[in-house]
């Protein structure tokens, strides 16, 4: 068994923002391995974040974000369950990188259930199109369809994007990190981008 030691639960709270006794407890679990203690505690957050979904979040705020140049700004409704919450820098500063998110890679809606079906079936048409085009067997014409739609939805929706800020999570974990942290359920209610001239 691995001495634990301050400075490793600390290392661990900084590069995960999780109570000190929940980073001692994940690195006596993993016997003092970092980083399947950092994938312990991202495990366990999803399944309390989970168990937090159901909670309503009547309150939070509107949140507004311009790009440095002044020429893309973003609107976006990010709820929670308390005003107490809505109020703290840490939540305003989920809400910013959010939208610094929006900003860069422009999505079409919070979840992929959410994207207009009209421009899902647009997407198809071309995907089958190309298919035919290059010469493909029309009995796997359906499947590549379908694994385009489905890659094209992820890379539209919000919540599955990799983060611009680390590729290896998404927005999704992004806000399952930060409901295990704040302890409230947390939602993207709806956003809008604008860019100048458009």
């Amino acid at each position: 068994m691995a001495e634990i030691t301050a400075s490793m639960v600390r290392e661990l709270r900084e590069r995960t923002s999780v109570g000190m006794m929940e980073c001692r407890k994940a690195l006596v679990e993993t016997n003092g391995d970092m980083e399947a203690a950092i994938k312990y505690l991202r495990e366990r957050g999803i399944s309390k974040a989970e168990g937090k979904a159901a909670r309503e979040t009547k309150e939070g705020i509107i949140h507004s974000y311009i790009h440095f140049n002044g020429k893309i700004g973003v609107l976006m409704e990010l709820n929670c369950e308390s005003d107490f919450v809505a109020r703290t820098d840490q939540f305003k500063a989920l809400a910013d990188e959010i939208c610094l998110q929006i900003a860069a890679t422009n999505p079409l809606a919070v979840s992929a259930d959410k994207i207009d079906p009209a421009v899902l079936e647009a997407e198809a048409d071309i995907a089958r199109n190309k298919a035919v085009l290059d010469g493909k067997k029309p009995e796997i014409v359906d499947k590549i369809v379908e694994g385009v739609i489905k890659k094209y939805a992820s890379e539209h929706s919000l919540m599955e994007q990799e983060l611009i800020s680390d590729d290896k999570r998404t927005v999704k974990d992004l806000l399952t990190e930060a409901i295990t942290t704040i302890g409230e359920n947390i939602q993207v209610a709806r956003f809008v981008r604008y860019t100048l001239g458009e």
